[in-house]
């Protein structure tokens, strides 16, 4: 008689746990979306990205989730504003929890942003995506205006030390995902074909002025398609 109750209880057990489940909802966490930084252009601040970043939080994004890199235009490249670029990501993973964030840079913005992904020991890891609007990636003519008293100016003329540096070897390195949007009717980079780099997804965004780049809706419709891919 023992027995037999005993192999009662199993089954009305598994019936009341199964009961209990199905009335407990599940809870799927959502996937973390992942950091955008926005990196300004030449003589420029982080107030240039409004527009853009409206786009991104009527996506979705929280103001959390978007950092935008304020730095001093006149420095160098390489030995100065590369440096503090890493710094601030690596502020920006401690803050979010995230492993890797997405850069979006501007003119000026996407040479700092380059050599920081290409050159800087966590740079690779730590970016899943990279975006240059009218970057100089291969220098601009129009530098040589400011070069004389101006190290970013420099740094920004066909064939600097900077120019000659990112352009050796891979222009995509790792396991980054790189895209461009170049105009032809930027005044500010001369020639326009100095945006485009080998290997990332080059896009024509028609006739627009070097900063009109930074409110046009299609450019925008663009970054965040690529951003999801």
């Amino acid at each position: 008689m023992l027995r037999l109750r005993g192999r009662r209880v199993v089954p009305l057990l598994a019936v009341a746990a199964s009961l209990f489940l199905a009335a407990s909802p599940v809870r799927a966490e959502a996937p973390a979306r992942i950091p955008v930084v926005f990196v300004h252009g030449f003589n420029a601040d982080p107030g240039v990205w409004g527009g853009l970043r409206a786009d991104f939080k009527a996506d979705g994004y929280t103001d959390a989730e978007l950092f935008s890199f304020g730095y001093d235009t006149h420095k160098s490249v390489n030995e100065v504003l590369s440096g503090r670029l890493a710094a601030y990501v690596e502020d920006v993973k401690r803050r979010t929890g995230a492993s890797r964030v997405d850069l979006v840079a501007h003119s000026f913005g996407s040479l700092v942003t380059r050599w920081y992904v290409k050159f800087d020991a966590a740079g690779q890891s730590s970016v899943a995506h990279w975006v240059s609007l009218a970057g100089p990636n291969h220098g601009t003519g129009t530098a040589w205006a400011c070069a004389l008293w101006d190290q970013a100016c420099r740094d920004m003329t066909p064939g600097s030390y900077v120019q000659k540096k990112l352009a050796e070897g891979d222009e995509s390195p790792g396991a980054v995902r790189y895209a461009t949007w170049w105009s032809h009717c930027d005044e500010v980079v001369d020639p326009d074909s100095s945006v485009p780099l080998a290997g990332a997804l080059n896009n024509d965004a028609g006739c627009l002025d070097h900063n009109a780049l930074l409110g046009d809706d299609t450019v925008s419709q663009g970054v965040r398609a690529f951003l999801r891919s």
